[in-house]
C-alpha cells in the first residue's frame, strides 16, 4: 500500500488516482518500495577482480587465460551491481585483457610447436638432397676436367668460373660449390698426389654446417662416383654407399 501525498489515504499501489481527493499518483512511489543510496563507507576490493588479474598474469597458461575471462566478467558484474560497495574495475579490465590476450595466443603456440619441427626437418631433407646433386656435380665435373687437362682439379675452387676455362678456373661448377659452402653443407676436397702432378685420386666430403639444423646425415665420394653416407658422424670410404 501506499499514502495519497495530499490526503494521506492508504490507496493501492496499483491507483492512479486518490479515490478520496482525487490527487494524481503516477509518480507517488509504494510506501514500501526500499530507498536505495549510494555505499558512503571504505569499498573493498574485489576478490574476483584480484583472482582475475593474477591468473590474467599467467596467461601463458592457458587454463588459468580461461579463469582470468571468467573471474573478469564476473567481478566486473558484482562491482556494477554493488553501489560503490566494491573495487577492483581496473585489475578485473586487466584481467579480462590478458586472459583473452592468453585464449587467442595459445592455440597460436601450439600451432607453431607442432609445425616448427616439420619445417626444421623439411630444410634438412631439401639441404640433404641439394648435398647430394652438388656431389654428383662435382664428381660429373671432375671427369669433364680430368678428360680436358690430364688431371683430376687440385681443389674445388679449380672446378668454379674465372673468365676463360683454364685448369684454375675450368667454369664447371657455379661459384658457391666453387667455395665450399651450399644449401647448409661444408664440401672439403683433396686431390692425391698431394705434391705431383696430375692429381690421380680424390675424395670429397659433405658435412652440414650446424648439424641438427641444417642437416644430420654426412656425405662422401671419390673418383670411383660411389656416394657414401653417415648419420653419427663423418663419412669416409667405409661408411655404406648412399641407396
Amino acid at each position: 500500500m501506499k499514502l495519497c501525498p495530499n490526503c494521506s489515504r492508504p490507496i493501492d499501489d496499483l491507483a492512479q488516482f486518490c479515490n478520496l481527493c482525487g490527487k494524481g499518483l503516477t509518480d507517488v512511489p509504494p510506501a514500501h518500495a526500499p530507498a536505495y543510496s549510494q555505499f558512503s563507507g571504505v569499498p573493498e576490493t574485489s576478490g574476483k577482480a584480484i583472482a582475475s588479474l593474477v591468473c590474467g598474469c599467467l596467461c601463458f597458461f592457458f587454463p588459468a587465460s580461461i579463469v582470468a575471462v571468467v573471474m573478469g566478467h564476473i567481478s566486473l558484474s558484482e562491482i556494477q551491481k554493488s553501489a560503490g560497495r566494491l573495487k577492483g574495475k581496473g585489475m578485473a579490465t586487466a584481467g579480462l585483457v590478458l586472459g583473452y590476450m592468453g585464449v587467442a595466443i595459445i592455440p597460436i603456440l601450439i600451432i607453431a610447436a607442432i609445425a616448427i619441427p616439420n619445417l626444421l626437418r623439411a630444410r634438412m631433407a631439401a639441404n640433404e638432397a641439394s648435398a647430394v646433386g652438388s656431389l654428383r656435380t662435382v664428381n660429373t665435373a671432375c671427369v669433364t676436367y680430368a678428360s680436358t687437362y690430364n688431371s683430376f682439379p687440385p681443389s674445388l675452387a679449380s672446378l668454379g668460373p674465372g673468365g676463360e676455362p683454364n685448369a684454375n678456373s675450368a667454369g664447371l661448377v657455379d661459384a658457391t660449390l666453387a667455395n665450399g659452402f651450399k644449401s647448409g653443407y661444408v664440401f672439403a676436397y683433396v686431390a692425391s698426389p698431394a705434391l705431383s702432378f696430375p692429381k690421380t685420386t680424390y675424395y670429397l666430403t659433405a658435412d652440414p654446417l650446424t648439424p641438427g639444423t641444417t642437416g644430420m646425415r654426412h656425405f662422401f665420394t671419390d673418383q670411383t662416383g660411389v656416394i657414401r653416407v653417415s648419420v653419427g658422424g663423418p663419412a669416409n670410404r667405409s661408411s655404406p654407399p648412399l641407396m
